[in-house]
């Protein structure tokens, strides 16, 4: 994009202003082609075919993690339609919205159902047969739990913050803290409730 079409889209006077110019220039997310005299956008991942997408997201689930399909989205725009080839194929799990189905992170699938890889498809009778177990209502869970000597846990409660409650202005006097004498053994010999001199000074 031409410097003068950002300032007029963007509105404001990064072409005649030196001091935003320079600071632009600087940004890291800005890059600039003296050639050209053109910037663009300096996306989080470099992908532009289904190919470095598939290595993109290897490498990333190597690290412990998905990627956003977002992000994928900003950085090429034919990611979601890369994806879902993908993910036919069986190279990458892709987990999506319960509301509407659309695609939120993407993964690598490094066990791939083939016997040379170690995998293997989960054949449909236990497919189906996972899916029709049936979870009891919660009063028979707890009836059966019962019967087995066991009881159901409890969400722990959340702990309330503390600088909600507290009044402003005066300060509470703080607490007078009880003194327990436990050297009860001595009480005819010492005097307890005196600090301890050494005696000759």
């Amino acid at each position: 994009m031409r410097l003068q079409d950002l300032a007029i889209i963007t509105n404001t006077p990064v072409d005649t202003d030196k001091v935003l110019l320079e600071k632009f220039k600087a940004h890291d997310r800005v890059i600039h082609d003296p050639k050209t005299d053109l910037y663009s956008y300096r996306h989080d991942f470099n992908v532009r075919s289904k190919a470095s997408l598939l290595t993109e997201i290897q490498r990333q689930t190597r690290k412990g993690g998905g990627l956003s399909v977002r992000t994928l989205k900003e950085s090429w725009k034919e990611a979601p339609q890369a994806i879902e080839e993908l993910e036919k194929e069986g190279e990458v799990y892709v987990t999506r919205t319960l509301k509407d189905g659309q695609m939120r992170m993407v993964f690598w699938n490094e066990v791939k159902p083939t016997e040379e890889q170690g995998g293997m498809a989960v054949e449909k009778e236990f497919h189906d047969l996972w899916h029709d177990l049936k979870v009891p209502d919660d009063v028979d869970l707890l009836k059966a739990l019962a019967s087995e000597g066991l009881q159901a846990t409890t969400a722990a409660a959340a702990i309330p913050k503390g600088g909600m409650s507290k009044k402003k202005g005066k300060k509470a006097a703080p607490k007078q803290r009880h003194i327990r004498i436990t050297n009860t053994h001595l009480k005819g010999t010492i005097d307890l409730s005196r600090d301890y001199v050494p005696p000759g000074k």
